[in-house]
């Protein structure tokens, strides 16, 4: 609201010094008029007077305060000129006809210009060049003051017009620009969106599958002991409430609103460190890992981030799809890379002979890591060799 008060303000001390501007200028063609230069046709000619105050000749038209006051009046129309600038053109240009006023109507012309459409102000245009061939007419064509007065007022306007044209541009590049900013912004929220989107797949996915593990795990075994069945509700709550928590995070993320330089507020984000943890918790629900070589883990840790974290949800997707898809059955995971030559991953697990009931799958997460994978410069592949399910990545390392 204030800020808007204060373009108000500004508004208006324009306008004011605008008027002030026009009448001046205007007073200075009476005094040329004086003097005998004439810079736009005046079909009627009063004959302007001059009186001397001083060294200063200044004009007195037609002795007549009333005359005075018009000049007045006509400079102070500029100031609704944003709010009917055709009709102060055509009043101004009319007025110029016979008044010393062709300052203030080429400020109005500009204006119109600027702001109206391109029919508007060809019309306001051929209005403002009309008295120039009939004041030719009523005139001497030949005399040279006449073509002088008929060229300038032809110049005068041609350019005011053409001004007004020229910041009727830049408004609407500058409009333009707006437009594709806001357009690049929203693209930017777009990818930001999906980006979380398939994090909130690969994360919500392998907790839920967690979850489903226990639960169908305590639903079956009836003979668990207390111990057995405290553990697996531990581990039950501790997977709701990590979900619950990252859910939370992604949607902080998406309702907070684009900073103003494109950047955007992500979650934290996992890394290869964090490969240890995630199979310690699958290893905890009873699934069965095997690392080789051994020690891969802790040799890799100096893979760069984006590459240490697309291998991480390649792992964490091919657990949980062994988690609903193959529960029970093993899974190996071999490692292998180095600095300019790449990271190599091999997953496998065996496929039961009945697919248990379990989690619905979207079927897009690994079709979303193929996607992630390819953005880095890798490429992920994964196929069903009989009872055998296989997801093999190459991703780069560079030096």
């Amino acid at each position: 609201m204030q800020g808007a008060s204060r373009n108000r303000a500004k508004e208006r001390l324009t306008d004011v010094l605008v008027v002030v501007a026009a009448l001046a200028l205007s007073m200075t063609v009476a005094l040329a008029e004086t003097r005998g230069l004439s810079v736009y046709p005046r079909l009627v000619s009063h004959g302007v007077p001059s009186v001397t105050y001083g060294l200063l000749p200044l004009p007195v038209f037609v002795g007549s305060v009333a005359d005075d006051l018009l000049l007045v009046a006509g400079s102070a129309l500029l100031f609704w000129r944003r709010r009917w600038p055709v009709g102060i053109a055509i009043c101004l240009v009319l007025m110029a006809t016979v008044t010393p006023l062709i300052p203030a109507a080429l400020i109005a012309l500009f204006t119109v210009a600027a702001l109206r459409s391109i029919r508007e102000t060809w019309a306001l245009t051929a209005l403002a060049l009309a008295p120039l061939p009939l004041y030719c007419v009523l005139h001497r064509p030949s005399d040279t003051a006449t073509l002088a007065g008929a060229v300038t007022g032809a110049v005068l306007v041609g350019g005011a017009v053409g001004w007004g044209l020229f910041v009727r541009g830049m408004y609407a590049a500058a409009d333009q620009a707006e437009v594709q900013a806001a357009l690049r912004a929203e693209q930017v929220r777009q990818r930001e969106r999906e980006s979380l989107a398939r994090e909130m797949h690969d994360v919500l996915a392998h907790r839920l599958s967690l979850l489903s593990v226990h639960a169908g795990a305590l639903e079956v075994n009836h003979q668990a002991s207390r111990e057995q069945v405290s553990e697996a509700a531990g581990v039950i709550r501790s997977s709701a409430y990590q979900a619950m928590e990252d859910l939370q995070q992604v949607l902080g993320v998406l309702r907070t609103p684009l900073q103003p330089d494109g950047a955007k507020t992500e979650p934290p984000q996992p890394t290869l460190a964090d490969l240890t943890h995630l199979i310690e918790q699958s290893r905890a629900s009873g699934m069965h890992i095997d690392v080789t070589p051994a020690g891969t883990l802790a040799e890799l840790v100096a893979v760069p981030e984006t590459t240490g974290r697309t291998a991480y949800r390649i792992v964490q997707e091919s657990l949980t799809n062994a988690h609903k898809h193959a529960p029970g059955q093993s899974v190996r995971i071999h490692l292998e890379g180095a600095p300019d030559e790449g990271l190599t991953m091999r997953i496998t697990n065996e496929i039961p002979d009945s697919a248990p009931r379990g989690l619905p799958g979207s079927g897009s997460g690994l079709n979303g890591l193929k996607e992630r994978t390819t953005l880095i410069g890798g490429l992920l592949t994964h196929r069903r060799d009989g009872r055998t399910h296989e997801v093999r990545a190459q991703l780069p390392w560079p030096a």
